[in-house]
């Protein structure tokens, strides 16, 4: 890791801590990451970024939902939605799973609840910014408050090769590596944990007392 990005990761720890301590007795947070992945890659990528934000996450695999994952998600306090991009946009069975929502807009279930997503393809554009504008409007229909990344990369900042490579803010971009020995690289996956620990901060700070 470079000095800056030591730096970086400091400073993302010492707002995390911040708050926490300014909050004093903040209860335990809920962070649920529904996702759908066809071919494991958006999978991993949930799983990372579950890592990052630690026990208050809870991954949801959109396609075998319980009682209890349903319950999970109208109790969180943040919703990390990850889906594919399939032929320009969010692949079906996430949008799926999103239509199913519907009593919870009309009582305003999820309002004020923390919102962001992310999405893979195996291309650099891949139509991805079309996939994150499916989530991001429906957060916003949910009255959610959307969180995105904030990590610039190179060649803008030549110290941080490889971090958020497709330039995206509105939510995480990763693509795919086809044929290669490694199909996700790792600075996607560095991307990844930071967009976990930047959803988490923003969450703190949302619900701190």
């Amino acid at each position: 890791m470079t000095t800056a990005n030591a730096r970086w990761e400091e400073t993302i720890s010492l707002g995390v801590i911040a708050v926490s301590q300014q909050s004093g007795s903040m209860k335990k947070l809920g962070i649920c990451i529904p996702y759908f992945s066809g071919f494991g890659h958006t999978k991993r990528i949930a799983e990372t970024i579950a890592k990052a934000i630690g026990d208050e996450a809870r991954l949801l695999d959109v396609e075998s939902l319980s009682d209890a994952d349903w319950q999970a998600l109208d109790q969180a306090d943040a919703i990390i939605f990850g889906a594919p991009t399939y032929m320009g946009s969010a692949a079906a069975r996430f949008s799926l799973f999103l239509e199913q929502i519907d009593t919870r807009w009309e009582h305003g279930l999820w309002k004020d609840k923390i919102g962001a997503g992310f999405t893979t393809a195996i291309h650099p554009s891949g139509d991805k910014l079309a996939a994150l504008q499916r989530l991001s409007i429906f957060a916003a229909q949910m009255g959610m408050i959307w969180v995105g990344p904030t990590d610039i990369g190179a060649p803008v900042k030549p110290d941080h090769p490889g971090l958020n490579r497709d330039g995206s803010w509105l939510g995480l971009m990763v693509t795919e590596q086809l044929g290669a020995d490694e199909d996700l690289l790792s600075e996607d996956l560095e991307t990844a944990r930071r967009f976990g620990l930047r959803v988490l901060a923003a969450t703190q700070r949302w619900n701190a007392q």
